[in-house]
């Protein structure tokens, strides 16, 4: 009995959770100066550029994972040595 209402409280705070945010956004827009009309600089505009093409992705990720292979293989040829004998102890 009392699981079932731990976990009926439990699933109202995750559900009334964004509602509690919404209005404490609310409530800072409100408080803050409206002197400041002008947009932030810091974010990314929504019709930025197109910075590349999905060829030129999957071209570059088919270069990196050549790469990987290239250092895996490299990584384990090393490992795959055997141990130098240690040196003869000075006396």
């Amino acid at each position: 009995m009392l699981n079932k209402f731990v976990a009926m409280g439990l699933g109202a705070v995750i559900a009334l959770a964004p509602l509690a945010a919404v209005a404490q956004t609310e409530q800072l827009a409100q408080a803050a100066p409206a002197t400041d009309t002008a947009p932030a600089k810091s974010m990314a505009s929504p019709a930025a550029k197109h910075t590349g093409s999905h060829r030129g992705h999957i071209r570059r990720k088919g270069n990196t994972a050549g790469h990987r292979a290239r250092a895996s293989a490299h990584h384990m040829h090393h490992m795959s040595k055997t141990p130098a004998a240690p040196a003869a102890p000075k006396s």
